[in-house]
């Protein structure tokens, strides 16, 4: 899942909002260790050991032992005497007594004062002393850092402004920041679009396709257009055919070729909000988009399904060619599923009922086989406009059943692709997702007993899992429980060898429907394409280097993605501010610090902050309880408030709020 965010920053829902003991973890017996180290927001670190047998723990340091160590350098810990100063439960003590290696040379920050610039990157916790001067960059504005070396002795972070950036908070800069802080590739030049507009498909035999109903159902916004479904009447009545086309890229990228480097590169496309870095040229993906009334070349997945069960009965992938009677949008479907009143003439409108009626039987047999787990967490995306730097507003996202209707037969494709490649030892990235570690569980159960009075039973147990997900009662305690549920689970990647996939309930699983945006379907495309043509396969040893690298790049994109959003939604809530206009927002308490208390505000999706001051009356802490002098009034995790926006912080990436005023004392 995703990294856990400071307490002081604007948080995603996916952030863990309470924090509960950890398990004291037996002690090193290195008197010095080398490893990785961890700051977090709070300035106190952790060294995960470079040779970390299952006994030995992370190594706690405090904040005036870190030296000048930033997050992601390796570093020599010296562990402290057991003495009550150290004590902890979260493990042995340590002090950095050097740094063997910089994680990094260079980072982007805002400077806050004439010699201080704060990182931009949360991770890195902390403010850079500017040595030589900050070359004519003013307060607010965005710049390079190239790190120098720090005295051993002082613990300072030091170093030079390499360049300028602009002014931050203008929507343009912000995102250019964030893109040369996470490394994120340039877009593709005019050269590279011509390049890409002359490559010509590969040769390979081909079944035809287009005389079947065929469409495509995207979000209203979509980029790019890499998957397309089709029906066909099956042998007898009990059964039907349906076909997921895929866009076949082997076809125009080979192997080693210049833009299958250029994609390995790249990983991923990367969207931010207002803005898309596609993993391939855009002349490129027209071409091999599944365009409309278009003749298209596909890698196809043909399931045959029971229409009344929903099991699939045989699967079989071959390579063709069809013709896309419509694109249809979510919205569009979702409102025929809704209201039944369709806009299409009767043909079309009886296919569309058809792939429904079929995908919701295939959902539910795979339920019934698979036990995947049920989430149905909420995303707040921010629509920007960075042409006329504007934040056009927020966009709740939750997946619907129009959605499910293509989730669904891209899952079968993607299983099916990974059982014939795991049958025939044909070397691939598999997509996996661990079972989560038990004190995570634990961690879970004990914050939704005390918070809010659920009992989750034996997580472990699938249908114990399942259950309590769908016992969650509706209401605004719902998706912070959900929030919390997710941060519980490891995190997916890929990895070369096929294992378990925990959410979906899979052994066998990999990523083959997206290779337009993802470089994981890309090789697997590449691979099969081998296969078919009697080529050259890439060894297991291959797909395992490209596996480490995607988890890593995928990772990234995540971070950077989230560090646009967290900006992104404190300008609007910037705007909001500077209209005057008072506008309340209902938020459920998440956390009980001693500085005030975390809430959950599901309708930003963000945790925001409501400092003590900010309470009418005053109170004060007794473990996970705010109560007022007077013991009239609490606050406690789960309870509802309704808040209003008092400021918003962007030296700690905070939005603080302040309780709804009511009459009378608390």
């Amino acid at each position: 899942m995703k990294k856990h965010r400071s307490s002081k920053r604007l948080q995603h829902k996916s952030s863990h909002p309470f924090k509960v003991p950890r398990k004291a973890k037996p002690a090193l017996q290195q008197v010095v260790v080398s490893g990785t180290i961890k700051i977090t927001s709070k300035g106190y670190g952790f060294v995960k050991p470079e040779l970390n047998e299952e006994q030995q723990a992370d190594i706690f340091v405090p904040p005036k032992y870190t030296m000048s160590a930033m997050s992601g350098d390796l570093v020599k810990v010296e562990l402290l005497p057991e003495i009550p100063e150290y004590a902890n439960d979260k493990g042995p003590a340590g002090k950095v007594v050097s740094i063997v290696r910089r994680a990094r040379t260079a980072l982007i920050g805002e400077v806050i004062s004439g010699n201080k610039v704060r990182p931009l990157n949360p991770d890195l916790y902390g403010e850079i002393d500017i040595a030589g001067g900050a070359h004519g960059a003013r307060r607010g504005e965005w710049v390079e850092v190239k790190l120098v070396d720090s005295p051993a002795h002082d613990g300072l972070r030091r170093g030079t402004v390499a360049a300028k950036l602009g002014r931050a908070g203008e929507i343009v800069n912000d995102l250019n920041a964030i893109c040369a802080e996470y490394n994120l590739a340039s877009p593709y030049s005019e050269e590279d679009d011509k390049a890409a507009a002359a490559l010509v498909p590969r040769k390979i035999e081909r079944e035809d396709f287009r005389r079947d109903f065929c469409l495509t159902i995207d979000p209203h916004d979509a980029k790019d257009f890499d998957d397309a479904i089709s029906i066909h009447p099956g042998a007898d009545d009990s059964e039907i055919e349906i076909g997921v086309h895929i866009a076949d890229l082997a076809a125009y990228i080979a192997p080693g070729s210049r833009f299958d480097r250029e994609a390995a590169r790249r990983g991923f496309t990367a969207y931010l909000p207002g803005r898309t870095l596609p993993m391939l040229p855009k002349t490129l993906t027209a071409i091999l988009s599944l365009t409309e009334n278009e003749n298209c070349l596909t890698h196809t997945v043909m399931l045959t399904v029971h229409r009344t069960s929903g099991r699939i009965i045989k699967t079989r992938r071959t390579h063709g060619i069809i013709r896309v009677a419509k694109r249809l949008n979510y919205d569009e479907v979702q409102d025929y599923i809704d209201t039944g009143k369709s806009p299409w003439n009767k043909k079309f409108t009886e296919n569309v009922s058809t792939l429904v009626d079929i995908t919701r039987n295939m959902r539910s047999y795979r339920f019934k086989q698979e036990k995947f787990l049920t989430l149905d967490a909420p995303e707040i995306r921010v629509l920007c406009d960075e042409a006329n730097n504007k934040i056009l507003g927020l966009e709740r996202k939750l997946q619907r059943e129009s959605s499910q209707l293509i989730e669904e037969c891209m899952l079968a494709a993607n299983t099916a692709v990974a059982i014939e490649m795991t049958e025939k030892n044909v070397p691939a990235i598999y997509r996996i997702h661990p079972e989560p570690f038990p004190e995570k569980l634990e961690e879970f159960t004990a914050s939704v007993i005390e918070a809010f009075g659920l009992i989750p039973g034996d997580l472990t147990n699938r249908d114990n899992c399942n259950k309590f997900l769908k016992s969650i009662p509706d209401g605004p305690q719902k998706p912070i429980i959900l929030s919390l549920f997710l941060r519980s689970l490891t995190r997916a990647s890929y990895a070369e060898k096929a294992e378990l996939h925990f959410g979906l309930g899979k052994t066998r699983y990999l990523h083959f429907t997206s290779p337009i945006r993802r470089y994981p379907d890309l090789i697997v495309h590449q691979q099969l394409w081998e296969l078919s043509t009697k080529g050259r396969l890439k060894s297991g040893k291959d797909m395992a280097h490209v596996a480490e690298r995607c988890t890593e790049q995928e990772f990234n994109n995540d971070e950077a993605y989230y560090a646009a959003v967290d900006r992104m939604k404190l300008r609007y809530l910037e705007e909001q501010l500077m209209s005057n206009k008072e506008v309340l927002y209902n938020g459920v308490v998440a956390r009980i610090v001693s500085a005030g208390m975390m809430v959950d505000v599901e309708e930003l999706g963000i945790y925001g902050f409501v400092p003590l001051e900010n309470l009418q009356g005053n109170f004060k802490r007794y473990g996970n309880i705010l109560k007022s002098y007077n013991g009239k009034k609490t606050f406690r995790p789960g309870d509802f408030v309704q808040m209003k926006l008092s400021a918003i912080d962007f030296a700690r990436g905070s939005a603080l709020f302040s309780p709804k005023k009511t009459d009378g004392n608390p």
